[in-house]
């Protein structure tokens, strides 16, 4: 029933899927990264220990946080520091943090915690070794820090309405990884089994982050009040997750890496196909389909944001989640190919926003036919970046038509159409996106506008010869190398590409940190610009001492009105 080999439906066309407003609304799903990671650490078994607590009564010192995993352990080391408030900015050019993290391979000595401190506290700064995966560092909100250590030194637990309403004791302003600061190279660890998923080192660094912020707080606590003090009641707890503030960097990432991108859209299109391909479905899967439907719509009452544009959206959503759950009440579950009826009433019924919920929603029952693809979404494939210079003219032509057609029909010298220019700032060392004709900065212009250049290669092209090698346009038009070289890899990565234009006056940056942040499993987006949003990670995960075959997956769906 569940086979794969022969799937029925095909995975939705790229020029579909790969609009900016579809990948804005794009939800978390079974293959989202901390879901991988946390199945994993269940499914082998993983122990925790915390062999190193060295903090004194001013929240100054280290932590040690080790996971033991089936080969090798991972330890998170931590410094803990008594931050001026002045100093504590989430830009990155901060120099201060209240927290710095680095994912050590293997468990440190007393020597490697000696080298780390007089590096990790400084970041940028700072260096690391091979020893050293990722790099990180994270700020307290001082409101709820403050509440939270008050309300705990009185032997009280904290307020629960201004819990929910900030959702994070700690936010990251950064996780680095794959060489960052001189940390292991992403080569160094991708053939190990779990770190094969993109991102894993990363998250397993948060994952512990969140267990070391918990027990800082509980010491904190403990300074203040003595004997009177309290811990936080596990189920308070586990609503805690750890903050992110999102801004401009992470939308080049998914231009710059089209093979990589698509490797994460692939996957997940492919699990919708195979779900879609299922003939019949069973009480079971029909029953915890409804059951998280339900646990959706209780997380989405709960998600909050000042955002124009997000609390547009969020109606939405609210709207079609009314409408599904009208929908499924008369829904033809025993029928033939069930979840594909109810997709492609989607289709006509609700918003993007609605339908990829309802996507990422028809895949939970069927972890055994989707959750093996998470194998298939990182990177191993280099040649791709290699040039064909033999191809005929004629095919590339055809494989830049096949992404960027539409791109031909833009007319490129209307300042509407090419209003932004991205850059990197030389004062914050932060991409950027800025107005083209009101700032000086087209001479500094980052290759992130591939639409354009499609058609300004396409126009190039147009004298050529089908059947001549690209090798002797390239020579003359060597300005065309990077059009060429991405058009090659759409043959390998057919959702590489955006099929939108990133450098419009209507751009909405937000949409690519969502595609993102989605696949690392990031829930209730909360956007404060068009061009950053705040998110929280692991909120509503059991904590590694707690973690469980039975707890392990879907803590990303609140308990409640089930």
């Amino acid at each position: 029933m569940h086979g794969a080999a022969h799937t029925s439906i095909p995975r939705r066309d790229p020029q579909t899927v790969m609009r900016l407003s579809r990948l804005g609304s794009l939800h978390q799903c079974r293959l989202s990264f901390m879901r991988v990671l946390t199945r994993r650490m269940a499914e082998e078994n993983w122990s925790f220990s915390r062999p190193k607590f060295d903090v004194d009564e001013k929240g100054v010192g280290r932590a040690v946080y080790t996971a033991q995993g089936p080969e090798r352990a991972y330890s998170l080391v931590a410094f803990a520091h008594d931050l001026p408030p002045e100093m504590r900015s989430d830009r990155v050019i901060a120099t201060a943090w209240d927290a710095t993290f680095t994912l050590f391979d293997g468990i440190p000595n007393e020597a490697d915690i000696d080298r780390l401190s007089g590096n990790v506290p400084l970041q940028e700064a700072g260096r690391v070794s091979e020893r050293e995966i990722s790099v990180s560092r994270a700020n307290r909100s001082v409101r709820l820090w403050e509440h939270m250590v008050d309300a705990l030194s009185r032997g009280e637990q904290p307020d629960a309405a201004m819990l929910r309403s900030v959702g994070y004791l700690m936010r990251t302003t950064a996780v680095y990884g794959s060489g960052k600061l001189g940390a292991a190279d992403r080569e160094m660890i991708a053939d190990r089994p779990e770190m094969q998923a993109p991102f894993q080192a990363e998250m397993l660094s948060v994952f512990l982050t969140r267990w070391f912020v918990r027990d800082l707080v509980e010491h904190m606590a403990k300074v203040r009040g003595g004997d009177a003090a309290v811990s936080l009641a596990p189920e308070t707890a586990r609503q805690l997750g750890i903050g992110n503030s999102t801004g401009l960097g992470m939308a080049p990432f998914i231009v710059n890496h089209p093979v990589l991108f698509n490797n994460w859209i692939m996957a997940r299109e492919e699990a919708i196909s195979r779900v879609r391909s299922v003939e019949k479905a069973t009480e079971e899967e029909i029953a915890h389909f409804l059951e998280l439907l339900a646990k959706t719509r209780t997380s989405v009452d709960s998600w909050m944001s000042e955002h124009p544009l997000q609390i547009e959206k969020l109606a939405q959503l609210k709207g079609d989640l009314d409408a599904l759950e009208t929908q499924v009440e008369t829904h033809d579950f025993a029928g033939r190919f069930p979840w594909d009826g109810l997709v492609s009433w989607a289709q006509e019924a609700l918003s993007e926003e609605g339908q990829e919920c309802l996507a990422s929603l028809i895949l939970e029952p069927y972890g055994a036919l989707v959750d093996g693809l998470s194998r298939c979404m990182a990177d191993s494939n280099s040649d791709a970046f290699v040039i064909d210079g033999a191809m005929p003219v004629g095919e590339v032509r055809d494989l830049i038509e096949n992404s960027f057609g539409w791109a031909k029909d833009v007319d490129w010298s209307a300042r509407e159409n090419c209003a932004r220019a991205w850059y990197v700032s030389e004062e914050k060392l932060e991409p950027r996106l800025g107005e083209r004709f009101e700032e000086p900065i087209a001479d500094y212009e980052q290759p992130l506008a591939p639409a354009r250049d499609a058609a300004m290669a396409l126009r190039a092209l147009e004298g050529w010869s089908p059947d001549g090698p690209v090798a002797a346009f390239l020579s003359a038009h060597p300005e065309h190398r990077h059009t060429v070289r991405r058009a090659q890899i759409t043959r390998v990565a057919p959702y590489g590409e955006i099929h939108d234009n990133t450098i419009s006056a209507q751009v909405m940056p937000i949409d690519m940190l969502r595609a993102k942040l989605s696949f690392f499993g990031a829930t209730h987006f909360d956007p404060r610009s068009d061009r950053w949003v705040r998110i929280c990670m692991y909120a509503g995960a059991p904590y590694p001492q707690e973690l469980s075959t039975e707890n392990c997956d879907l803590w990303v769906y609140p308990e409640g009105r089930a």
